[in-house]
């Protein structure tokens, strides 16, 4: 019986995991990289706030460039003068976003805000239908924190739109190398299939 379930997880390993198992060392390096950008994003969010918004802008850019290249190939199309008009609209709101950084972050913290607020009411209703079920208190109290994270970022704004956003962005980085290093983790002690197996 013990043999039947050491195969079993020697083959989830194998088949979940792959070439990681070889290459984990890599994986747990990626992880540290991303941890390490976190943490000292942690100290500068103004900066990473600004990075961010920047890069979100010069994508914007480049979107709408490529898109009003593209519309030359549409000739016929009745739809062409709409495609050509978002092109220029994006190239507008880039440079806007790229000429403005500080204006275009506070605006995207109060959309940001809008945001969690709406998805913490929904959370909410999604709690509420589900009442009676088991753990429906757990969606519940996610909406709850995400209507109050939303209302105490839009209280705080526009001051919050200088590090809400470079906030995010370095605990995203801190999730996402733990989230590797604990995959490396994993893939390092994950039973290797046998010879035979492969």
């Amino acid at each position: 019986m013990a043999s039947n379930n050491e195969t079993a997880v020697s083959d989830v390993g194998g088949d979940v995991l792959g070439e990681v198992q070889k290459n984990w060392k890599w994986l747990l390096f990626l992880g540290v990289i991303f941890l390490i950008l976190g943490v000292v994003g942690l100290g500068r969010v103004l900066t990473l706030t600004v990075a961010s918004v920047l890069f979100f802008g010069i994508l914007l850019l480049i979107g709408g460039v490529v898109q009003l290249f593209e519309s030359v190939k549409c000739k016929g199309w009745k739809s062409m003068l709409w495609h050509v008009l978002i092109a220029i609209l994006y190239i507008l709101i880039a440079i806007e976003i790229i000429a403005r950084p500080m204006v275009a972050s506070a605006i995207l913290t109060l959309l940001l805000a809008g945001g969690i607020i709406l998805v913490g009411i929904v959370r909410v209703v999604m709690a509420i239908q589900l009442r009676g079920i088991r753990n429906w208190t757990w969606p519940l109290f996610s909406g709850i924190v995400s209507i109050i994270l939303g209302l105490i970022i839009a209280a705080r704004w526009p001051v919050s739109g200088l590090v809400v956003i470079g906030l995010f962005v370095a605990i995203e980085l801190i999730i996402h190398g733990w989230s590797y290093i604990f995959i490396a983790i994993a893939a390092k002690n994950a039973p290797k299939a046998s010879p035979a197996e492969a």
